[in-house]
């Protein structure tokens, strides 16, 4: 039964199933394409002022698919008001003009139910009308195709002589309202694909057609015809078949968060499959074999215990096929994995014959970027940049050498056999490579460290030379990329250098490094512009503001400090503060965790209103803001009230507590010291013998004004607190 818009009964609470049946579709798009839909379809429905129940979003690598649940019949009625032109020009002598009459035909309705309102504009004509609810089917109708050819991805086709473009051709419709079909067509070319109520079922254990009676039948329809459309119950099952075949086998086995995805993509009825190899491939590398098995053939490894580190001979592969013939299905793969890992043993061992520092004149083969020469030109950066650093942090002879080696040979191994059949090996294979060659233990996992983080969940560096040569790498791709004028806008940003910023800050917090980083920006700019024609202050310049967003971002998201307090310790277009922020991470850290720390006790509170207001005023002097001593500046004789006298001699007595506190980094001993003349301050703004700051005897003004930019001078080692926002 076909269904027309205009014959639906009025009820509610419909169900509407929509299914778009393709090729099998890429497993990133099916991801992507589900997100959107859940974010995508419940707006439109919003748009259009229709109500529903639940928005459920299913897909299989066969089908994309969306099932409504209590939809109306229809949308609302609904009043609007619409305005018409000018009082004046719509009626002459209280008669209507043909400005009036042309409106109220327009909006189809009579003379007398115009209105003369007032606006700020002045009087103008306005008809209130009713617009009667459109029918769903009417609006379904219209949003099918916006909802299916709004997704978008990488790589979209056509297919046929038509122009529609999808991930894959698209071969059939399903679209019910409620038991009837709403008929929807997409036309492509010479081909028209119309919607019915048949789906079709597994390629193998279900070739037939499946006839879907409802729109509420859809999901065990699907089951009964070997399909599990929701993505959710199919994760589940995998990952439980996976569990129950490592047990099998007596080991344990690791569930890779986007190895789960990816497979979870490309079957519509999982079943585990268990596959064996030979024991002797067990020599190579665990990394090796993990990544050909996760990475190249998405089988899950089987380790022999929670711990991880030692491999069984078997893999848990998950198949979208006859479960009755998972032994022929085991022994496919089987035969596939053996010759993966036969080829990573041939590489590995053909590695093996020569030292890694034997790599090195390869790298000068490979480019790096065209306008900043070979890998080898890069490693040479990073060795000079590793060794401004380790000369910063002051590091023993013994720990520089080793940051040198590292550096030296960080990228050797791109060039070896094994990580250029396997790039996901890189540093890996450094590491094993380095080890085998007689190199340090440090310098070994260094070459491994100095990529990590890898990405927005991974470890960071545990060591000190890892930590500096993953700093020195990054640092020179940041100026590098910067100074060619390659600034990532927007989202692009295909040199990561986002994720490099952060590492550069996440590596120094965590590893408590004391570096400079306005320092060595200026060295490393210094040596590329000599390199380059290129203007060093428009370079440093850009490096700083695009690590002062990084800072900014990392504080508030992953610290969670409030935005005010972020604001106070970069400071707002401050100069002091960004230099001070970018010369000393740990301060710009220490000091935001700190004001939030206070906030959250109730500390802040007790200074915010005498420093705040102090602030605010210092405004209107001239005073330094790096002076803390009063003895220069202030002038006793010209003071007229005793509480002039208090704070000048609190202000003396605040030097030393503030110098001590810079010294040591302890804030908490500078804010006690605010917290203790914050009375004397509040004195004398309104006190029994409070002062006019801004008195009329110039000299007397500046002389307040400098007391006030005193305290501010002596906050600002902390913040700048009129940045801070009051009882945010």
């Amino acid at each position: 039964m076909l269904i027309k818009p205009e014959n639906i009964d009025r009820k509610e609470n419909l169900a509407f199933l929509l299914e778009v049946g393709t090729e099998e579709l890429p497993a990133s798009f099916l991801s992507s394409a589900v997100a959107q839909w859940k974010s995508l379809i419940p707006q439109s429905l919003q748009e259009h002022n229709l109500k529903s129940e639940s928005v459920e979003i299913y897909g299989t690598p066969r089908r994309l698919a969306v099932l409504i649940k209590g939809l109306p019949s229809q949308q609302a009625d609904r009043e609007e008001e619409i305005k018409g032109p000018p009082a004046q020009t719509a009626f002459k002598d209280g008669k209507p003009t043909p400005a009036a009459q042309g409106f109220a035909k327009k909006q189809g309705v009579e003379l007398d139910a115009l209105e003369i309102r007032n606006t700020d504009k002045g009087d103008f004509v306005f008809v209130r009308k009713l617009i009667p609810g459109r029918r769903i089917a009417e609006i379904l109708t219209e949003l099918v195709p916006q909802w299916i050819f709004a997704l978008e991805g990488k790589r979209l086709m056509r297919w046929g002589d038509g122009d529609l473009r999808f991930s894959r051709p698209i071969r059939w419709l399903v679209s019910l309202l409620d038991d009837a079909v709403l008929p929807i067509e997409l036309v492509n070319g010479s081909e028209t694909i119309k919607s019915d109520r048949i789906s079709q079922g597994h390629r193998v254990l279900h070739p037939q057609p499946v006839t879907i009676p409802q729109a509420t039948d859809y999901v065990n329809a699907l089951r009964l015809a070997s399909v599990v459309v929701n993505i959710e119950e199919r994760t589940n099952i995998i990952v439980e078949e996976v569990q129950n075949s490592a047990h099998k086998l007596n080991g344990s086995v690791e569930i890779y968060p986007d190895l789960l995805e990816e497979v979870t993509n490309l079957v519509e009825w999982p079943s585990a499959v268990i596959g064996e190899f030979e024991s002797e491939f067990l020599d190579l590398p665990t990394e090796v074999i993990t990544t050909v098995m996760v990475h190249h053939q998405r089988y899950f490894p089987v380790f022999k215990d929670s711990k991880q580190q030692e491999l069984l001979p078997y893999f848990i592969t998950i198949s979208n096929g006859d479960p009755a013939k998972s032994n022929i299905v085991a022994v496919g793969n089987a035969r596939v994995i053996r010759a993966r890992l036969a080829d990573g043993k041939f590489f590995y061992d053909a590695d093996l014959k020569n030292p890694l520092d034997s790599f090195l004149p390869e790298l000068a083969k490979v480019t790096f970027q065209e306008d900043l020469g070979s890998l080898l030109d890069k490693v040479g950066r990073i060795s000079k940049i590793a060794a401004q650093i380790a000369e910063q942090l002051q590091l023993s002879p013994e720990q520089s050498h080793n940051i040198h080696r590292a550096a030296l040979l960080c990228k050797a191994d791109l060039v070896s056999q094994m990580v250029y059949e396997f790039p996901e090996l890189q540093g890996i294979m450094g590491q094993k490579y380095a080890l085998a060659s007689g190199e340090e233990e440090a310098v070994a996992t260094a070459i491994f460290e100095h990529y990590l983080p890898r990405g927005a969940d991974d470890i960071l560096p545990q060591t000190i030379t890892g930590q500096v040569v993953g700093l020195a790498d990054r640092l020179d791709t940041l100026v590098s990329i910067f100074g060619l004028g390659m600034i990532p806008t927007g989202s692009s940003d295909p040199f990561a250098l986002r994720r490099a910023a952060n590492a550069v800050v996440n590596i120094t917090w965590t590893a408590d490094l004391a570096i400079n980083l306005q320092q060595l920006l200026e060295q490393i700019a210094t040596d590329f512009v000599a390199q380059h024609n290129k203007h060093k202050e428009e370079l440093v310049g850009n490096l700083q503001e695009f690590f002062l967003q990084r800072i900014r971002t990392l504080l508030q998201e992953e610290k969670q400090i409030d935005y005010d307090l972020v604001n106070a310790v970069l400071g707002e277009n401050d100069p002091e503060y960004t230099q001070r922020a970018l010369q000393d991470l740990l301060d710009v850290r220490d000091r935001a965790l700190f004001l939030q720390k206070i906030r959250t006790d109730g500390t802040l509170d007790k200074i915010y209103e005498t420093v705040n207001r102090s602030t605010r005023l210092a405004a209107q002097g001239d005073l330094d803001t790096k002076q803390l001593d009063p003895t220069s500046i202030v002038q006793p004789e010209l003071f007229q009230k005793s509480c002039e006298t208090a704070f000048y001699h609190a202000l003396l007595e605040l030097v030393p507590q503030t110098q001590a506190a810079q010294k040591s980094r302890n804030y908490q001993q500078l804010v006690a010291a605010l917290e203790k003349i914050a009375p004397t301050v509040s004195n004398f703004f309104d006190g029994p013998e409070s002062v006019l700051v801004i008195d009329p005897d110039p000299n007397i003004k500046r002389n307040r004004l400098n007391l006030l930019g005193l305290l501010r001078n002596h906050a600002r080692v902390l913040a700048d607190f009129g940045a801070v926002v009051k009882n945010l």
